[in-house]
């Protein structure tokens, strides 16, 4: 006699933006400090160290990322970019896509937002003055380890299409 074997049936992987929206708000912002900041601060040495970022000392600027509902703050402090718990003056609001084309520079960051993909709310100013210093970066944010990053990113997000 033999007894039938239960059907074991292992649950799904959460979707990588799923798994995001659901660790984001349970991490630390010393966690998040730890790992944003370094290479926010390698990728924008030089034009941190030409004072191009002076106009963001005191003054914060938040990125929401809303399709992964992440918010991250940020603000200038000792010439460095910091991530900070308060709500920005001004708020970058878009998908992560366009985050992303944003970065790479692989669409114009003026059509972004003629298009209204991304969004500045608050402080249109600085906003602008963040957006434009993005815009400023010849290569965008593509180098190093960031720059690998977002280069896989970029091939996820042609495979999700």
């Amino acid at each position: 006699m033999s007894l039938p074997l239960p059907s074991l049936s292992l649950p799904q992987p959460l979707a990588p933006s799923r798994l995001i929206r659901i660790l984001d708000p349970r991490v630390p912002l010393i966690v998040k400090r730890r790992l944003v900041e370094p290479v926010l601060n390698r990728t924008f040495a030089e034009p941190l160290e030409e004072g191009e970022f002076d106009a963001l000392e005191g003054r914060r600027i938040s990125l929401a990322i809303e399709d992964l509902g992440v918010t991250l703050t940020l603000s200038l402090t000792a010439q460095r970019l910091v991530l900070c718990h308060a709500a920005g003056e001004a708020t970058i609001h878009g998908g992560w896509r366009e985050f992303l084309c944003l970065a790479t520079r692989r669409e114009d960051p003026d059509s972004l937002f003629f298009q209204r993909r991304l969004l500045i709310e608050g402080d249109t100013e600085l906003g602008l003055m963040v957006k434009n210093l993005l815009d400023g970066r010849e290569e965008g944010l593509a180098q190093g380890r960031l720059g690998e990053l977002l280069v896989r990113l970029e091939r996820l997000a042609q495979h999700t299409r």
